[in-house]
């Protein structure tokens, strides 16, 4: 079987990691080998660096090349072994989360990033589909609210998650058939119907 590359991309309390786990399930039972993974992180270099990330202070260059640093050993380490061989692989964020976090939330060159994506995706290396679960950013505040003691990202004002969602728009905008926009602000049973839809339309599960 082809290997197959499923993101999943929104801001945060979006809701993805249940519907991602969901995912995971529906292709194993239809005998297919999955591996679940997140960026940043992925693999042991990937997943330090991703700490870093999260938590340390540094200015929006620096930032965006440890992602892509990040990006590159798990693309090498992770994503081209198990599509090779035939898994499908679910992907926690991926690129699009990096025009969206780095690029439209903290304002760093979008063309600096895609000269970035270029050089670390050598081959053009895209997903076959990105589900973008679309919440409105005050829904995904409340939802965060004394969930979990906030990192650095989780912390930022809500004008900065507005930045991120317009972020995510544009990228949906520059390959629409990539994108699965899912509307994320209703119960869990109707988000999950809208990620199925996707991924069926797709021709992934029968």
């Amino acid at each position: 079987m082809n290997g197959l590359f499923i993101t999943f991309e929104g801001i945060d309390g979006a809701g993805k990691s249940t519907h991602i786990d969901r995912l995971a399930e529906a292709f194993r039972e239809h005998g297919r080998v999955v591996t679940l993974t997140r960026e940043p992180g992925g693999t042991p270099l990937a997943e330090q660096l991703r700490n870093l990330v999260l938590n340390d202070t540094m200015d929006a260059m620096t930032e965006a090349l440890l992602v892509f640093a990040a990006r590159r050993d798990h693309i090498a380490q992770v994503i081209r072994p198990a599509l090779a061989r035939g898994e499908v692989l679910l992907c926690d964020r991926f690129t699009d989360a990096s025009f969206a976090y780095q690029g439209a939330g903290r304002g760093f060159d979008r063309e600096i990033l895609a000269t970035l994506e270029h050089w670390v995706q050598e081959g053009g290396l895209q997903p076959d589909l990105t589900i973008w679960f679309d919440l409105p950013p005050a829904v995904g505040a409340q939802r965060l609210s004394g969930a979990r003691a906030p990192d650095k990202f989780e912390s930022q004002p809500l004008a900065f998650f507005e930045r991120v969602a317009r972020g995510y728009a544009d990228r949906m905008a520059a390959s629409p058939g990539r994108f699965a926009q899912i509307n994320a602000d209703q119960d869990v049973s109707a988000v999950w119907a809208e990620v199925g839809r996707a991924v069926h339309a797709k021709g992934m599960l029968p």
